[in-house]
């Protein structure tokens, strides 16, 4: 997974992309995360196409951006950390300016954080 800044996330980035950077972030650490941990399922592109095309049926969004919390809170575990990552929290987060990235990224970040100096590309050891 790679480290990214919360603010740049949340705020910068999809600011000067007009949103797309928004996009193509949730992309990218769903990818991330399947690659982390080959044993769960997660599809970058379903995931994608919800958020972005979902909003026709007004759940399907939010329900990705539910379970998108859900499954930090599995890498958190599957790290060997205590999963601090909520779902809940995320969905309520979209509604309070739009911290949800801010939120989620952060605790993306303790992942990382916690493999510190292993080289990109290598398998590292799971917890469960």
């Amino acid at each position: 997974m790679k480290r990214r800044n919360v603010f740049g996330v949340w705020l910068g980035l999809p600011i000067i992309t007009f949103g797309i950077y928004l996009l193509v972030w949730y992309y990218k650490i769903h990818k991330e995360m399947a690659e982390f941990d080959s044993r769960r399922k997660i599809s970058p592109g379903g995931s994608l196409l919800t958020i972005m095309f979902g909003g026709i049926l007004i759940v399907p969004p939010f329900v990705s951006i539910y379970n998108t919390g859900k499954r930090i809170a599995d890498a958190q575990r599957a790290a060997g950390l205590q999963p601090s990552c909520s779902g809940g929290l995320g969905l309520l987060l979209i509604f309070l300016f739009g911290l949800w990235p801010l939120y989620y990224q952060g605790e993306l970040n303790k992942i990382v954080d916690h493999y510190q100096g292993t080289a990109p590309g290598i398998q590292v050891p799971l917890a469960v």
